[in-house]
C-alpha cells in the first residue's frame, strides 16, 4: 500500500481548503506573502527618510540661510539615533533667521555713500590706505588674497 493510496483518517476533511498545496508543488499564497512583505518593508523605509529628511527639504523649500546646518543636524540625527538633533533641525528650519549680512552690506553701502566713495573705488582705496601705512612703518603690507565669485551650491 503506497501512500497516495493510504486512506484517509475519520477525522480528516474531504475537502480541503486552496490555500494547502500538495507537497513538491510551489506554494502561491506563501510567495504572494513574501512579495507583499517586501514591499512593505521597502515602503517603510521610504517613508522613514522622507519623514527623516523633512527639516532639510523646509530649510531648502525656504532658500534658508541655515540650510547646511539644518542638513548636518539632519545627518547626526541619522546616524547617532538621537532625536534631539532632527527636533533641533526642525526647529532651526522654521524659524525666519534675521540676514545679519544684509544688513552689514546695506550700512556699508551707506557709510561709502556719505564718504563719497563709489563702491568699486572702496577697494582701491583700502589697498592704497594699507600701502601707504605699510611704507610709514617700513613692513611689506599682507597680501590681500582675490576674491572669487561664490558659487551657488543648491540651485
Amino acid at each position: 500500500m503506497t501512500a497516495v493510496s493510504a486512506p484517509l483518517h475519520p477525522a480528516a476533511s474531504h475537502h480541503l481548503p486552496s490555500f494547502i498545496t500538495a507537497p513538491g508543488e510551489t506554494d502561491i499564497f506563501m510567495v504572494v506573502m513574501g512579495v507583499i512583505l517586501v514591499l512593505c518593508v521597502v515602503m517603510f523605509g521610504v517613508l522613514f527618510f522622507r519623514l527623516h529628511t523633512l527639516p532639510e527639504r523646509i530649510a531648502h523649500r525656504q532658500h534658508k540661510l541655515q540650510m547646511e546646518i539644518v542638513a548636518v543636524l539632519g545627518l547626526l540625527a541619522l546616524f547617532t539615533h538621537m532625536h534631539l538633533f532632527w527636533v533641533a533641525g526642525l526647529l532651526l528650519a522654521l524659524i525666519d533667521l534675521p540676514d545679519i549680512g544684509g544688513w552689514l552690506s546695506r550700512i556699508g553701502t551707506a557709510v561709502e555713500k556719505i564718504a563719497d566713495i563709489k563702491p568699486d573705488q572702496s577697494e582701491k582705496s583700502a589697498e592704497s590706505t594699507v600701502a601707504a601705512v605699510a611704507e610709514e612703518r617700513s613692513v611689506p603690507g599682507p597680501k590681500r588674497a582675490t576674491a572669487k565669485p561664490k558659487e551657488l551650491i543648491h540651485a
